[in-house]
């Protein structure tokens, strides 16, 4: 029997890039090769990029090249939204074998056979974005502890910053059924976790997939999904990776609010809390509505943890509208924040707007938000010393501790103890501690099982 060959992964961005690399993983090993851990070695490098950073071209050559110290005759393929948005460039990257887009992706082993070790560029296979239109089923599976479901993929949103549409086409969607059955799959692996990923997942049910000898409800919607997965037996938890306020209805929130199996922890995009900058990003909502969203989350969550995305450095941003953003946020009863430094992107509008905020502005501002999302998240943190909350214990990178969260997203650490890997417990959060002043101490205080 000839010995399988062997493919490593290497995924660069978001949740719904882990959970697609997995479903690649899948297709590689159906057809009969085997994977192994990206430092092992391999025949079939697969890096999936993200676009999000200004960073991404030298990240992927930054793989590449390490790809290729550990295996110098290995095919190496690039995939993701960095190679719909720039696959000629990525072609040329010294050692790429095969770009593909985002139609093209998950026909990856139709295109393996083909690659060959011969000088000059990769091969490249990127349509046009529209031409990924359908649906593709994705989870991540490897910790059992968590998966990432994909549930929706694309957006329809036009913001002035964003090129995702441009790098993963049209909002579509998975049907209800077939999100439930893939979220059943993975109750059986055992794993106690789903975050439910997506570029817009708000805003699914536009574009569902249509599943032969399946009829989907007609005009589904995330509330649909949402009250369907709240049934599933064997998932103990199910988070909202990120939702757009003005998708975040008063429905879901109410809704979340009462389920026993969805966390009290949302994930909103801000951007900015100034309506100037608002309405130049393209968003669809003002701070006053943001800000509605919040107060709801906590009049009937007070417990909730709400994450928030904020840019800085946006075109035409001033010190006064910086400054307005900033007394926004931190008047607000939110736990912690993305900050995102604005970096040109081409072909967006942004990149063509005036009044660029010089880098050393954007990365002082950028500063200063960090440092009041670490007082936010020590402010939520304490409110709740002294209490009791359940904690899905996890690996940590230091093998002599465990890790894990709380239902509303607080992190604990404790010494290791292989028996509670993969269960949830009630603990007593007892302190903060000193590393970081962010994580906290626990004491186990009944061993659930679960």
């Amino acid at each position: 029997m000839a010995t399988p060959r062997t493919v490593a992964f290497y995924t660069l961005g978001c949740k719904l890039n882990y959970s697609e690399t997995s479903a690649l993983g899948r297709l590689f090993e159906k057809a009969g090769y085997l994977e192994t851990n990206f430092n092992n070695g391999a025949d079939i490098y697969v890096i999936n990029t993200c676009s999000v950073t200004e960073f991404a071209d030298r990240k992927c050559r930054q793989i590449v090249r390490r790809a290729l110290k550990k295996a110098p005759h290995a095919f190496v393929v690039v995939v993701g939204c960095y190679a719909q948005l720039k696959p000629e460039e990525i072609s040329e990257i010294p050692g790429v074998d095969l770009v593909l887009g985002a139609a093209e992706k998950f026909r990856i082993l139709d295109f393996i056979d083909e690659l060959s070790k011969a000088p000059g560029k990769g091969m490249v296979q990127a349509g046009e974005v529209k031409e990924a239109k359908d649906f593709i089923h994705a989870f991540s599976f490897g910790d059992r502890t968590r998966s990432f479901l994909k549930v929706q993929d694309g957006c329809d949103y036009k913001c002035s910053f964003c090129t995702i549409p441009l790098a993963r086409g049209k909002s579509r969607s998975d049907t209800v059924e077939q999100v439930v059955e893939n979220a059943k799959k993975i109750a059986e692996m055992g794993v106690k976790e789903i975050v439910l990923t997506g570029v817009n997942i708000g805003d699914f049910g536009n574009g569902t997939e249509v599943i032969e000898g399946v009829k989907p409800k007609k005009e589904a919607m995330f509330i649909d999904l949402i009250k369907e997965l709240d049934k599933v037996e064997g998932i103990e938890r199910f988070r909202i990776s990120s939702i757009e306020p003005n998708l975040c209805t008063d429905e879901v929130i109410e809704f979340v609010a009462q389920s026993q199996r969805f966390a009290p922890h949302f994930h909103m995009p801000l951007q900015s809390g100034n309506n100037k900058q608002l309405r130049q990003m393209r968003r669809r909502y003002k701070r006053e509505l943001y800000a509605e969203r919040v107060k709801k989350i906590k009049s009937l969550m007070p417990h909730a943890c709400i994450g928030v995305d904020v840019i800085v450095g946006f075109p035409g941003e001033t010190e006064e509208d910086f400054l307005e953003t900033y007394r926004f946020i931190n008047e607000m009863d939110i736990s912690y924040l993305h900050v995102f430094t604005y970096s040109e992107r081409p072909n967006t509008p942004a990149s063509e707007m005036e009044g660029i905020v010089p880098v050393g502005v954007r990365r002082e501002r950028n500063k200063m938000l960090t440092i009041l999302s670490d007082k936010k998240k020590r402010h939520f943190y304490e409110q709740h010393v002294g209490q009791s909350r359940p904690v899905l214990f996890e690996v940590h990178k230091d093998k002599t501790l465990m890790s894990g969260f709380t239902d509303n997203y607080i992190k604990v650490e404790l010494p290791h103890s292989a028996d509670l890997l993969n269960t949830i417990q009630e603990v007593e959060l007892k302190d903060i501690n000193e590393e970081g002043m962010m994580r906290i101490k626990v004491r186990v205080l009944a061993a659930s099982g679960r």
